[in-house]
């Protein structure tokens, strides 16, 4: 395969991109990325015309595809020709708000924000106005964006910064406890429960191999929160309108967190993120509370449009049905030949979300981000995932960060894919 174009523009792009990216992640591919010029449907066709399966779909937000449905393109097309954005409230605005608090449960009142990391960390500004107090509760391995008060790592003892840049003054307010060890994140409200502001937890984690809960956790979480008078905060940036369909995560496992952040498929594939929850805290945001918040581009028209008819269409088509259908067709599939050929390994995901761990006891599915850490994540990402390229199909860009089944899927997709594992491994 032909891939000299990709390899001369990463060339040109380490003159003047930092790493020659603009997300570290996208470094991560042995040994330089692929340069992407087009989408189409299911796939990408790279700079140098060769065509994959891909199974990146933006790292999220493409739950239609590459090829958006006539009333989505109309509406983005719509809106772009009437002005790029206007500084000023708009009626998408209220119309994409009314949606969201319609069918997802903890939403009464929304704020739309530009990222998943900036809707982090408002809700976290928010969790600590809200309750006068400063600590907020995280899990190990989990990730919530690039935001100073959870670039933590460690443990409820010992803890600090994990990136340069950080006071460590911000870890003293931040308390990592390993995900699904309820037993931790009882003894850390038993120490710290007057001073804990928030649990922030992804309902699953889905930056560190797809880890899923054990039956209980989050009830327990929510007990603990409820009980000392702290806020549950989940962060469903990459499950939000995903997994659990239009009712997101929450739906699915019974559990309605106080505050709730969005990213990827709320914006349609354009740049979003938002804070939904209770009206009585919501109201702790400026203009009418004391926490500040606000942007430029909050509530961007095009992005409005783009989210709004893409969770429209798929309200009102089989968008769901079909992606969890092919997405149990390739975990299905992917056991039957991890089986056989790496029985060490895990197969994870729900829904439309997929993953093969490159797991070494074999013993279950991982259940915490230190498991999957334990892994082969070298093999993963220097052996096998060039190897699938070769065989045109593009996987997540490491180990760790979860792959995403698109309504421009088909299942000629799955069983080229299949075969890619098959051959790989």
């Amino acid at each position: 395969m032909n891939r000299e174009t990709s390899r001369d523009l990463y060339d040109r792009a380490l003159d003047v991109l930092v790493g020659g990216v603009n997300s570290s992640v996208r470094a991560a591919p042995q040994p330089y990325p692929t340069f992407v010029r087009k989408g189409d449907g299911g796939h990408v066709v790279d700079a140098d015309g060769n065509r994959y399966v891909d199974w990146v779909m933006g790292l999220g937000p493409l739950l239609l595809g590459h090829d958006l449905p006539e009333p989505v393109q109309a509406a983005v097309q719509r809106r772009t020709s009437e002005g790029p954005m206007y500084g000023m409230p708009t009626e998408l605005e209220v119309e994409h708000a009314e949606f969201v608090a319609r069918h997802v449960p903890s939403v009464e009142m929304l704020r739309f924000v530009n990222s998943g990391t900036e809707a982090t960390t408002s809700a976290v500004r928010l969790a600590r106005g809200y309750t006068g107090r400063d600590k907020i509760v995280v899990m190990q391995s989990g990730y919530h964006g690039a935001q100073e008060s959870t670039l933590v790592e460690g443990d409820r003892e010992e803890r600090g910064p994990s990136s340069a840049g950080i006071p460590a003054s911000f870890a003293e307010h931040t308390i990592p406890v390993p995900f699904n060890d309820a037993d931790a994140a009882t003894e850390v409200f038993e120490e710290h429960g007057d001073d804990i502001a928030a649990v922030l937890v992804e309902p699953m984690l889905a930056n560190k191999g797809i880890v899923e809960p054990v039956d209980g956790y989050h009830e327990t979480l929510r007990d603990l929160t409820r009980d000392h008078g702290a806020l549950l905060v989940w962060d469903e940036v990459i499950t939000g309108f995903r997994v659990g369909g239009l009712g997101c995560a929450q739906s699915k496992y019974g559990v309605t967190p106080d505050l709730t952040t969005f990213g990827k498929i709320i914006g349609g594939g354009f740049p979003v993120g938002a804070i939904g929850g209770r009206t009585e805290i919501m109201e702790e945001f400026t203009p009418v509370g004391d926490v500040f918040q606000a942007g430029t581009f909050s509530g961007h028209p095009v992005t409005m449009a783009a989210g709004l008819e893409t969770l429209t269409y798929a309200a009102e088509n089989d968008v769901y049905e079909h992606v969890n259908t092919l997405g149990r067709q390739l975990r299905e599939g992917l056991e039957e030949i991890v089986a056989d050929r790496a029985p060490s390994y895990s197969v994870v995901g729900t829904d439309s979300l997929f993953k093969v761990l490159f797991t070494r006891d074999g013993d279950g599915r991982p259940e915490n981000g230190a498991e999957v850490g334990r892994g082969a994540v070298e093999r993963w990402n220097r052996v096998f995932r060039p190897q699938v390229l070769d065989d045109g199909v593009l996987l997540s860009q490491n180990q760790f960060e979860s792959q995403f089944v698109a309504y421009g899927h088909t299942e000629e997709d799955v069983e080229r894919t299949l075969e890619a594992y098959r051959n790989a491994l």
